[in-house]
């Protein structure tokens, strides 16, 4: 039982080394532009959200004023 559990975990790390091998990693200039644009876009994304909020608890303010 011992040698079939440690042939099926010898065979998991075979599969994962084959897998590793296909990756196909991106060249530096990819990767800097790809970051560039996920930083920017999330921190677009965070100014959107921060404005909507405002604008929110503004409208929430008036309407428990009145």
């Amino acid at each position: 039982m011992g040698d079939a559990k440690k042939t099926q975990t010898t065979s998991w790390f075979k599969g994962v080394k084959a897998e590793f091998k296909k990756i196909v990693w991106p060249d530096q200039k990819s990767l800097t532009k790809q970051t560039i644009a996920v930083v920017s876009t999330s921190v677009a994304l965070a100014l959107i959200i921060k404005i909507l909020d405002m604008i929110m608890t503004m409208g929430i303010d008036i309407l428990v004023t009145l």
